[in-house]
């Protein structure tokens, strides 16, 4: 028996990688290959494997620890006698991550060999040196063809038993042909894209960039790496999952079940997807009956594909990225919300003879009085009555989250789309305040000047047509909210007053809610309450 220190590898001559995850505990027996930690910079992950069979004695790494090569991980009891070297150690613990040539151990991979100053032309871009590693599976497609490329923009992401690396572009250019696709394997030498690079020095058919090694810089989290330069699209074969933030195991693990990655909640550090939360997710879709519980009841068959050319012209008009996020998000409520509407009129004759008669105080007040901030009002009066509309469902569908503050969302129509910015604190707020900063939020967003938490935290939302005509509409539920009033054009009518019919300006109100947490009951109550207090606005003093 003796023992042997278990330290770093050779990780390409990088600095300061971060632990994510150990895998293993004093006391612990481990066979040859078997993962001991799992370290992870902001281009790649690998799995740090055992050089032999023995028992853990002591583990000398953390998760969040920073290590570099020839670091100590562990110390290893095993039959055979410990490595005369650290050069052995190294050996035994190589994972199978490419290697970096030595003059490219910095922290930045080398670029490409420029060709003759001012030559362009298409260049077919292959997989470098990863570390002589063959079929390793393509998890991810980054580029799609016509995207103008940077150089070192990535292309592909590999991932092999032990590292997952991002293949960069040698050059800036534009994607000529996209060669590869999603889930094959490919080794040294393959084509991945046709590359018409710009005309910088970069010679045709000149050897790309290498595979991404980790860098010095910290593993980020799930928040910083979708900071990164997006891809303006992905193509048709492109995997949600491969962006999740999971290691190679965990990935390989996920495949083997037939899961999709992105459904899984992670519970490790910076929400990472563990082996465990794997399981977890496999044992609750087995315990709903099949399918992806992510999905349940919601499987639907495919839109067939029209060649709508073969009747006439037409013309690709692409979406804004306000369209592409509302579709996203109205596609998902509208599936997994049970939408019911309940309609109903409000008489606000007596509210539009206020609201004209306080106009005329414009030069004090600075602020045109319109009929939304009244709406406004009225709403947060009903919320504050009837509480239920101000909750949220618990991700476990057994619990409602009761909130103790009123923030209140209100639709606003820009040139790219509707968004919905957020007046937060509505009840201790008048109208003319209201009236201002509804004003001032409609005007960042025509101006796309609303930040990201301009459009958070809403209780309920406002969908208000009424300025562009209509009588009634079924607004979609804007979850995690409970509830959305659609608000349509006002017009005269005739209502009876116990002796006769006389001139009424009423307002037409749609309801939607999540039939989940609300029944039609209280619904029909929310609605009454809201035509009251927006009937007679002295209610909301009350």
């Amino acid at each position: 028996m003796g023992t042997e220190q278990v330290k770093v590898p050779d990780i390409g001559g990088a600095d300061e990688v971060e632990v994510i995850e150990v895998l293993v505990a004093a006391g612990d027996e481990v066979v040859p290959e078997q993962s001991l930690i799992v370290l992870e910079s902001d281009k790649a992950s690998m799995e740090i494997p055992s050089p032999g069979a023995g028992r853990i004695v002591e583990v000398k790494v953390a998760v969040g620890d920073k290590v570099s090569e020839g670091h100590d991980i562990l110390v290893l009891e095993s039959e055979r006698s410990a490595p005369t070297t650290q050069a052995d150690v190294l050996d035994a613990t190589q994972p199978e991550e490419p290697d970096q040539p030595e003059e490219q151990a910095g922290d930045e991979p080398a670029a490409a060999s420029p060709g003759p100053a001012g030559t362009g032309g298409v260049q077919t871009v292959n997989v470098p040196d990863i570390g002589g590693a063959e079929g390793v599976t393509v998890i991810e497609v980054c580029v799609r063809e016509g995207d103008d490329l940077a150089a070192e923009d990535p292309i592909v992401v590999l991932e092999s038993d032990k590292a997952s690396m991002e293949i960069p572009s040698p050059a800036a250019g534009r994607v000529e042909r996209v060669i590869v696709h999603l889930d094959a394997k490919v080794s040294e030498g393959d084509p991945l894209i046709e590359l018409a690079v710009a005309g910088t020095g970069q010679r045709a058919g000149a050897a790309p960039a290498p595979a991404r090694a980790p860098k010095t810089d910290p593993a980020p989290g799930p928040a910083e790496m979708t900071d990164r330069p997006p891809v303006p699209s992905k193509p048709a074969s492109y995997s949600p999952g491969a962006s999740v933030h999971a290691g190679p195991a965990v990935r390989r693990l996920a495949r083997e079940f037939g899961v999709d990655l992105a459904r899984v909640p992670g519970s490790g550090r910076k929400g990472r997807v563990l082996k465990e939360d794997i399981q977890q997710y496999v044992r609750d879709m087995l315990a709903r009956g099949g399918g992806d519980p992510g999905s349940a009841g919601t499987s639907l068959p495919e839109m067939p594909e029209v060649d709508f050319s073969k009747f006439g012209p037409v013309e690709e008009v692409e979406l804004s990225k306000i369209n592409k996020l509302s579709a996203k998000n109205l596609h998902r409520s509208w599936l997994h919300v049970p939408h019911v509407t309940q309609f109903d009129d409000a008489d606000i004759t007596e509210l539009e003879n206020f609201r004209k008669a306080h106009n005329g105080q414009i030069p004090d007040h600075g602020v045109k009085l319109t009929l939304l901030p009244f709406i406004v009002k009225a709403c947060a009066g009903a919320l504050a009555q009837h509480p239920r509309f101000n909750t949220s469902l618990h991700p476990s569908g057994e619990k409602l989250i009761q909130k103790q503050y009123c923030h209140i969302g209100i639709a606003v129509d820009t040139p790219g789309g509707l968004v919905v910015p957020v007046i937060r604190d509505v009840p201790g707020k008048g109208i003319y305040d209201l009236a201002r900063e509804c004003g001032e939020l409609a005007e960042k967003a025509r101006n796309k000047r609303l930040s990201p938490a301009d459009m958070q935290g809403a209780c309920f939302s406002i969908s208000s047509l009424g300025g562009i005509g209509g009588t009634a509409f079924t607004p979609i539920v804007n979850a995690p909210e409970v509830a959305i009033l659609g608000v349509s054009k006002s017009g005269f009518q005739p209502v009876y007053n116990g002796s006769g019919f006389e001139p009424r300006l009423m307002l037409p109100l749609c309801l939607s809610y999540d039939h989940r947490v609300i029944d039609g009951a209280l619904a029909a109550r929310f609605v009454t309450t809201l035509s009251r207090l927006l009937g007679d606005i002295r209610h909301l003093l009350l």
